[in-house]
């Protein structure tokens, strides 16, 4: 299905990654916009962001994925705001009956009761701490979160129970919670990693529409380094054929600005993403098309995406292991080839609560 048939000749899309709208993989029907004629004779209507709440049941999520670094993460939102078209999270919209494409950076959810669901987990009696991955699906400081505060809530209860967070964000809205940051440092309980995908503004505003610029991340990364907060620099995602060319450039920007550390992911095209980049793809570098897939191709066995564990990562294959090698090099020059510091875990506490019963002896 084409854009014209998801998306209303009349409506005005700005400063958004996908061009389409398509309903997500469970949906029996499509839905399709017949313009009545009004919002075209006014110039038409503006796309805007929508977010409703919704009162989760549990906020701590597990996982035994052998490619994850955490098994357990927070998502204080649904959806993202930014607007990245590779997003791999965008398929994560369909479960919830909207599009994996204008839907999940529209039509937000937001989870007011995330710091009081984290407190109680963390209470249960036989809570065992490990780091809590944040930023994982989608990131904790998108643009509603200046409002809603929902991550730094969040952050508070885990700066109470002393536990220990790693936090992954293109959004420098963290700097906010710099206060919270560092103090969870000195005591060993914080990582972050910023994600900066390329030094070109002009791409990454096509790319990610509605994150900050490549450069105020890096001042992102300076201002967190200058706290004393742990920083890796994340080249993800690397997209073969339009901004591989950079890694080492990255690389040697994020280690100006303080960076630490330096991780990298190829660019993962699962289920509903793959025909969003094509379609983005053919729009803003049409003469790129068939270059970029190929490569893609050429590492996931002649399909868009291979979901195999050890894979779906870095790929395969010629291509996949020059890349990697070109950052192992960039990264070992510039001092970045190192992993950040273990996170504590033996400061865990669970602070007293007014009503708790006190120990005889404690």
């Amino acid at each position: 299905m084409g854009e014209s048939e998801t998306i209303p000749p009349d409506l005005r899309i700005r400063a958004r990654g996908a061009r389409s709208n398509a309903a997500g993989r469970y949906e029996a029907t499509e839905t399709r916009y017949e313009p009545d004629g009004w919002a075209q004779a006014v110039g038409g209507q503006a796309l805007t962001t929508h977010v409703t709440e919704e009162m989760a049941r549990r906020i701590i999520t597990y996982n035994r994925s052998p490619d994850l670094p955490f098994d357990r993460s927070i998502n204080p939102y649904r959806g993202c705001e930014h607007g990245c078209i590779y997003c791999f999270a965008r398929p994560t919209h369909a479960w919830l009956g909207l599009s994996p494409g204008l839907d999940f950076e529209t039509r937000l959810v937001a989870r007011p009761n995330a710091a009081d669901l984290l407190d109680a987990e963390l209470r249960h009696p036989r809570y065992v701490p490990q780091p809590m991955a944040i930023g994982t699906n989608t990131d904790p400081y998108q643009p509603i979160e200046r409002d809603r505060e929902i991550m730094r809530a969040c952050l508070t209860v885990l700066q109470r129970f002393r536990h220990p967070v790693a936090i992954v964000t293109k959004g420098t809205l963290i700097e906010r919670d710099l206060d919270i940051l560092t103090d969870m440092a000195a005591q060993g309980l914080v990582r972050v990693g910023i994600s900066v995908t390329s030094l070109d503004a002009d791409l990454a505003r096509k790319l990610e529409p509605r994150a900050p610029s490549p450069a105020r991340r890096l001042a992102t990364i300076r201002a967190l380094r200058g706290a004393g907060v742990p920083v890796r620099i994340m080249t993800s995602p690397v997209i073969p054929g339009l901004t591989d060319h950079e890694i080492e450039a990255l690389l040697g920007a994020a280690r100006e600005a303080g960076a630490d550390a330096a991780s990298w992911i190829m660019l993962r095209l699962p289920l509903e993403v793959a025909p969003l980049f094509k379609d983005w793809l053919q729009e803003h570098y049409p003469d790129r098309v068939n270059r970029v897939m190929n490569r893609v191709r050429e590492m996931h066995g002649g399909k868009d995406y291979e979901a195999d564990w050890g894979r779906r990562m870095r790929g395969s294959g010629v291509y996949a292991r020059l890349i990697a090698r070109r950052f192992e090099a960039a990264a070992a020059r510039l001092g970045l080839n190192r992993d950040q510091p273990e996170l504590r875990t033996d400061l865990f506490d669970r602070p007293f609560e007014r009503g708790d019963q006190m120990s005889l002896f404690g």
